[in-house]
């Protein structure tokens, strides 16, 4: 403050701007008033934070990726594409052989006895590729040109389960050659809370693997190789989007979705950036820890581009808060009473 002082001084002795003396002690008293309010207080009882914001933000990316869903997903499911599993009630008949048609479920080991034919395996084939399969089993030894259909009358083996952030959670049925994607049309797609991850986790023998997919990568990126294939049994979970909220010298205040694996930079990208008058040497970023507790980290415009800070990823309900630059909000204070017609002097914050 002394040294803007200073500066006014010098500026009046010399002559560089008439009638400044006057408009010193307006100055003083308006610097003064900068310096003791740097922007709107850090805001740390995140228990009243609220986001509206980030939901409204959120649904719409959800309505653009819910369209490139559907965009994707070309037609429903076939039935024949159904994968028989076991315990599975299925009645199999042959045209024009009626004593050879049958009723049975599916055993624990994935067969069915057929007449003249034993215990056949078909746990795991689609009904199509059943039937493909009681015909030649049939051709080879007894029929000269057997017709096969399958008809599944209760469903007990294949499930797709669908858990979290969807339009129809619940238990799907599994059918031949289904893509992460279909799945998600299935389910009609994500809920206005959804994130930008999808967990898949499958049961093997070697124990229980977890697969994570970036839905953006998938959809925005044309990252096909994410639209992995779905297998009987899985589980395909959706987790909500958290939320953090950006406030203080910053273009966009508010709160935003975070996305997978979220730095704070990103953070106040999505914000739009920093103000002229940002103070880039004073961002804070408050953590809540639980049970009323807060930890508060100061960090800096270089510490963000940094290696180091780049990779401090923000958790669900963080502040940022970025404070403003006293010397610009006093500039700002000055040039605003300057131009109403004092005395049509100016000053603007250079943009950074």
């Amino acid at each position: 403050m002394k040294r803007t002082l200073n500066l006014l001084s010098v500026l009046v002795r010399t002559g560089k701007i008439a009638g400044v003396s006057r408009l010193l002690p307006v100055a003083a008293v308006s610097l003064c008033l900068a310096c003791a309010a740097r922007g709107p207080a850090v805001t740390t009882d995140l228990d009243q934070l609220s986001n509206p914001a980030a939901t409204e933000y959120n649904a719409l990316e959800v309505a653009e990726l819910n369209g490139k869903f559907s965009e994707a997903f070309t037609a429903a499911p076939d039935y024949q594409d159904y994968v028989i599993g076991g315990g599975d009630l299925i009645q199999i008949s042959i045209f024009d052989a009626p004593d050879l048609s049958t009723e049975t479920r599916v055993g624990a080991r994935g067969g069915v006895t057929l007449p003249l034919l034993s215990t056949v395996a078909i746990a795991g084939l689609s009904v199509r590729e059943a039937e493909q399969h009681v015909e030649r089993l049939y051709r080879e030894k007894y029929l000269q040109d057997p017709h096969v259909t399958i008809f599944v009358r209760e469903q007990f083996g294949s499930k797709i389960t669908m858990l979290g952030a969807l339009k129809k959670p619940g238990a799907y049925d599994y059918y031949a050659k289904m893509n992460l994607l279909d799945v998600l049309a299935m389910a009609e797609g994500l809920s206005d809370a959804a994130g930008r991850t999808v967990q898949i986790r499958r049961k093997a023998e070697s124990g229980e693997s977890s697969l994570v997919i970036d839905l953006d990568q998938m959809i925005k990126d044309g990252r096909q190789d994410l639209n992995v294939g779905i297998k009987g049994g899985d589980i395909v979970y959706v987790p909500e989007a958290g939320s953090v909220y950006v406030d203080g010298a910053v273009r966009r205040a508010g709160a935003y979705p975070i996305r997978q694996q979220m730095s704070v930079q990103e953070a106040v990208v999505a914000a739009g950036g920093l103000q002229p008058f940002a103070d880039s040497k004073d961002v804070k970023l408050i953590r809540y820890l639980g049970k009323g507790r807060r930890e508060v980290a100061r960090l800096s415009l270089e510490d963000l581009q940094s290696h180091e800070t780049h990779g401090l990823k923000v958790r669900d309900r963080d502040v940022i808060f970025v404070e403003s630059s006293a010397a610009s909000t006093f500039f700002q204070g000055v040039g605003l009473t300057l131009r109403t017609g004092i005395f049509g002097f100016g000053y603007t914050p250079p943009t950074r």
